[in-house]
């Protein structure tokens, strides 16, 4: 059953671009020029889950759909595909990946299962592409925290991994030190390499803990921004300048608000 909003949405979409009397803006636009936008809605998906408004949640998910709309438009222009191809695509994957739900392989009963199951599916698919590693088709444009920890989610497939958190917890300690030694040189170049190598091991802790780095640090940046937010306001009531305070002043008000906000 097709839906009329989406057969309206995809009209308005060809409007937009239409050259005798479409939108200036969106007739310019170009993959390379609507690929930002695209991650930014996503993004904003995330938010509005994170902050658990579905309300919200409704709004961004209807923006992120008209980036896949819009994405699919431009193709379709240029003779590439179209949007029916991409929900053709899709589907093809879903019952493709899923042959214990739509084929007659034999039923999985948990999550674990189904992840193996995925992973060994998408293995045979990369090979079948001509991929020449396990870690071909990871994205370059994720964050890196996020393709770090896909990374050494792929090189532990064969083994390249720690048993236990706590050889994770050791190489943490090491590339800290590492980077101790690089900084007592005076080497910005070592510094910088040193530092990106103590962030990759700290994922791999991360993934060892059963942590997704990225959105702890997504927690503790919105925590950070909620405290400095308060010290701000607790500066405004007071009357004080927040470039007159001093070290000791800072600690003050710091640990004030650490007393009045979560975490």
């Amino acid at each position: 059953m097709s839906s009329p909003a989406l057969e309206q949405l995809l009209q308005i979409m060809a409007q937009l671009r239409d050259p005798q009397g479409g939108c200036p803006w969106d007739r310019e636009q170009t993959f390379a020029t609507i690929a930002p936008h695209t991650l930014e809605e996503a993004y904003e998906v995330l938010d509005a889950i994170e902050q658990g408004d579905t309300a919200q949640l409704c709004d961004e998910l209807g923006d992120l759909l008209f980036q896949v709309v819009f994405l699919a438009r431009i193709a379709q222009e240029a003779g590439q595909f179209d949007f029916d191809a991409v929900a053709a695509r899709i589907v093809d994957k879903l019952l493709r990946r899923h042959p214990h739900v739509f084929g007659a392989a034999a039923f999985i009963d948990s999550a674990q299962g189904q992840s193996q199951s995925w992973e060994s599916l998408k293995a045979v698919e990369r090979a079948a592409k001509g991929a020449d590693s396990l870690l071909a088709d990871v994205p370059m444009a994720l964050p890196a925290l996020s393709r770090a920890a896909k990374l050494g989610r792929r090189a532990a497939r064969p083994g390249f991994d720690w048993s236990h958190a706590s050889q994770a917890r050791e190489k943490v300690n090491e590339e800290l030190a590492e980077l101790d030694a690089a900084i007592a040189s005076g080497n910005a170049l070592a510094i910088d390499e040193e530092l990106g190598d103590l962030l990759h091991a700290t994922t791999s802790w991360a993934r060892h803990l059963g942590i997704d780095a990225e959105a702890s640090l997504r927690a503790a940046n919105r925590k950070f921004e909620l405290r400095f937010r308060a010290m701000e306001t607790l500066a405004v009531q007071r009357g004080i300048a927040l470039e007159s305070l001093s070290p000791s002043g800072w600690d003050g008000l710091w640990n004030e608000v650490k007393k009045l906000t979560p975490g």
